[in-house]
């Protein structure tokens, strides 16, 4: 259900200081350097497979199975990058910006210091409907004010977006691909190394399909390989926040408050697990961007029983149920108020 939290007295932050020091004296937040490398193994060899695989094929329509398997180890590379630049991999800054640069604009495609500055916001103003960029959409509309506030034909798109919503995730890679560049302009001091190896991941992809594809082959190859690789992350994505609670004006919650009623995880197996890249322990994520993905499960005991003591609403789902909510909130949220 989606709500609008309104304001009340402040609380201060001592109930995080709390539960901050549980988690610290448990070990979670110490560096797991030893899981990060397992992960970089199992991806180098699973990216060095589907190369592999692709100069077997050739000029075979069965490229098309290796352009989705390339797109999930390159949605796996973007998740480390995600670990880097929350420093969940590295003791040091320098160390957790060279794993994102190659992670994020070498291995997916994606302008690292571009993604950090915006992911950093939507992490300190987490579905705030003024501040946090993941709210600010001018395709998807995630507030009835964002309805409203479009023109007649913009509202009605909008009544019909959440049967568009999944099939829009198709174009994710791109839109990612379009920002990224657009953002050059922004980052005088990184332009040229940021765009350097962006031009770096276009040339390796663009330059596979092209050596061992007919051009016809090659272009529908990249476009199912970007097709997949946005329909990953999208579904990946969408589940943390949408649908939860969006707070508007000056709200009066305490930090542990707006991380956890903003957030929402996601019950998985193992399968699951690993395709959510830990994404899935959402709430213990805002509450600990720095924690290694490998202590998440285990913060979440520790957070679960934290917010049951203290009274906080703590939302988990298992994966159809958020899917569910997602759509539903989509749907609801753009309805003309009766």
């Amino acid at each position: 259900m989606m709500a609008v939290v309104e304001s009340r007295a402040l609380p201060d932050d001592s109930r995080y200081r709390t539960l901050h020091r549980a988690v610290r004296e448990a070990g979670l937040l110490e560096k797991r350097p030893g899981y990060y490398v397992g992960k970089e193994i199992v991806n180098v060899a699973a990216l060095g497979a589907t190369v592999a695989a692709a100069c077997w094929l050739g000029n075979s329509w069965w490229q098309l199975a290796v352009a989705v398997a390339l797109a999930m180890v390159l949605a796996q590379l973007a998740l480390i990058g995600h670990d880097a630049g929350h420093g969940q991999i590295c003791r040091g800054r320098l160390g957790n910006r060279i794993l994102g640069l190659a992670h994020g604009n070498v291995g997916a495609g994606f302008s690292f210091g571009w993604w950090l500055s915006k992911h950093n916001r939507h992490h300190s103003q987490c579905n705030r409907a003024e501040t946090d960029p993941d709210v600010d959409s001018t395709v998807v509309a995630f507030t009835a004010d964002q309805v409203a506030n479009r023109p007649k034909i913009g509202r009605l798109l909008a009544r019909a977006q959440a049967g568009f919503f999944i099939p829009l995730l198709l174009f994710e890679a791109l839109n990612l691909h379009v920002s990224s560049v657009a953002s050059l302009r922004r980052q005088p001091r990184s332009a040229w190394l940021e765009g350097g190896l962006l031009a770096v991941h276009a040339g390796g992809l663009l330059g596979l399909a092209a050596v061992l594809m007919s051009p016809w082959h090659a272009l529908v190859f990249v476009a199912v390989n970007q097709a997949a690789l946005g329909l990953y992350l999208g579904l990946v994505f969408v589940t943390n926040h949408t649908g939860m609670p969006v707070l508007e004006g000056p709200v009066g919650l305490d930090f542990v408050e707006r991380q956890v009623m903003t957030s929402r995880d996601i019950h998985t197996g193992p399968i699951g697990g690993f395709l959510f890249g830990g994404l899935q322990f959402q709430i213990e994520h805002h509450l600990f961007p720095t924690m290694p993905r490998a202590n998440l499960a285990r913060a979440q005991v520790l957070v679960r029983a934290f917010c049951e003591s203290q009274g906080i609403a703590y939302t988990e789902r298992r994966v159809a149920g958020a899917y569910g909510d997602v759509l539903r909130y989509l749907h609801r949220v753009a309805q003309p108020a009766s």
